[in-house]
């Protein structure tokens, strides 16, 4: 029996199980700081992996669809932080300003890649422009981020150097990116042979960084700060959050005249935010701060975007095809 579409996979469920794990077992003392450095080397060999798959014609492929992506970059490195400030009175006190903190966070972040790219073909989008505005969102992301977070945490009175953050990310994430670019004229082939099972190296710096973050957290009482009241809180703000950005990305879709096709695109694309690329960010801008509470409303807000979107991609997938997909399929 395959499992239903309503249920976490296994690597949200693994996920869990490391918190899990982090609540009741969390590492301290010298063992943590040498676990700090593995983890730093996990994120490092993650995006040097990025940057060897990542084909320069994919980066720069469907680029002349400029309409299409501007929206989908207006939507996630726009709208959602607009979302994040306007939503401040409903959410500060439903979840307190340390969730609040990282629901800003998570508005800062770039899409998705893989699962956008997913449900797009799922649905019959526009499946080359979802390729490129993702992987362009995720590159451009390394960059507007920083900005964004340290322009978001300034309105609430923390400080930061935008620039510092920005060279942190460089050198940390930025670098083995663009040394994972030249090395993929001799790996790149082997990369793309090897993908099945190089996808738990993404996996694997993530939960590294999870466990080290929850550590931490546990470690300064996490669950004692937090209580019961405010995730379930979290839960709904979450919702909202997606609801909102599901909505607007539709209804501006709509409004611009953007064909069916289009449409989906920038409903999966302008709507999502990645996982893999939060949590690793997560671990070089807040480095020396507690982030477990920071990409807590990352890992939730991932779970229910996977799910409301593969329901509704399932309903796009389900309409009548269109004249020009048939014509698709008629030999030539």
């Amino acid at each position: 029996m395959s499992r239903s579409r309503l249920l976490p996979d296994n690597f949200t469920l693994t996920l869990i199980g490391v918190v899990v794990l982090a609540s009741f077992l969390p590492v301290n003392g010298q063992a943590a700081q040498g676990f700090g450095w593995l983890t730093n080397a996990a994120i490092a060999l993650l995006f040097f992996l990025h940057g060897a798959k990542l084909s320069r014609e994919a980066i720069i492929a469907g680029a002349g669809h400029w309409r299409l992506h501007l929206l989908i970059f207006s939507l996630t490195f726009v709208l959602f932080p607009l979302l994040g400030l306007a939503l401040k009175p409903l959410l500060s006190p439903l979840i307190g300003n340390d969730l609040y903190l990282g629901m800003l966070y998570l508005c800062a972040l770039p899409a998705t890649v893989q699962s956008a790219i997913a449900f797009t073909s799922l649905a019959r989008g526009n499946v080359p422009a979802a390729i490129c505005s993702a992987a362009a969102s995720s590159l451009f992301g390394i960059f507007l981020t920083p900005l964004l977070v340290t322009l978001l945490l300034n309105v609430h009175g923390d400080s930061g150097s935008t620039m510092d953050a920005i060279i942190k990310i460089s050198l940390q994430l930025l670098l083995p990116f663009i040394v994972g670019q030249i090395a993929r004229r001799w790996i790149g082939a082997w990369v793309g042979r090897n993908k099945n099972w190089l996808k738990f190296v993404d996996q694997g710096s993530i939960l590294l960084v999870v466990y080290g973050a929850f550590s931490k957290a546990v470690n300064e009482g996490i669950w004692q700060q937090i209580p019961l009241w405010n995730l379930g809180g979290l839960v709904l703000a979450c919702g909202v959050l997606l609801a909102l950005a599901l909505l607007t990305s539709s209804l501006l879709s709509k409004l611009l005249g953007f064909n069916q096709e289009d449409r989906i695109t920038i409903l999966f694309c302008g709507s999502k935010k990645s996982l893999a690329t939060g949590v690793p960010m997560a671990q070089v801008l807040f480095a020396g701060s507690t982030i477990g509470v920071l990409i807590l409303p990352l890992m939730l807000f991932h779970q229910i975007q996977l799910m409301v979107c593969a329901m509704l991609a399932q309903r796009y997938a389900r309409r009548p095809e269109s004249v020009p997909e048939l014509m698709a399929q008629v030999d030539p």
